[in-house]
């Protein structure tokens, strides 16, 4: 599968941005999909996943009341809205995607290493 992330840019602080994760290849429907967010000399981090059924989710703490992460089928698409944004937020986001089949329809994975597919990333930019 192959993934396009989309939707960055500069934003104020307290602003938001809805960043997008276009899916191609394999059904995407089948697929467990996660946000990554990487920022200059700090590891990439779990910002937020949804489970391949689409019925749950789970966020990092500290962009949990402010990101939510949903997933349109139809579009193969996955989204990340993110509300009152802070200058920490700024990063590179990458989206991610996971085909496992023996997961449960509600497990949302946080750990970067079980995500199999990665987007190139989009920049956010929080200005204060």
């Amino acid at each position: 599968v192959q993934l396009q992330a989309s939707g960055g840019g500069l934003v104020q602080a307290g602003g938001s941005l809805r960043l997008s994760c276009a899916a191609s290849g394999r059904a995407f429907s089948s697929y467990a999909m996660g946000w990554f967010r990487q920022a200059p000399g700090k590891e990439r981090e779990f910002v937020a996943a949804i489970s391949w059924s689409g019925g749950s989710t789970s966020y990092a703490d500290s962009v949990k009341g402010r990101f939510t992460i949903s997933s349109d089928n139809a579009k193969n698409t996955v989204y990340l809205q993110m509300n009152s944004l802070k200058p920490e937020d700024m990063a590179v986001y990458y989206c991610a995607a996971a085909f496992r089949p023996g997961w449960p329809s509600n497990y949302a994975s946080a750990a970067n290493r079980d995500y199999d597919y990665w987007g190139q990333g989009t920049q956010v930019t929080v200005s204060s």
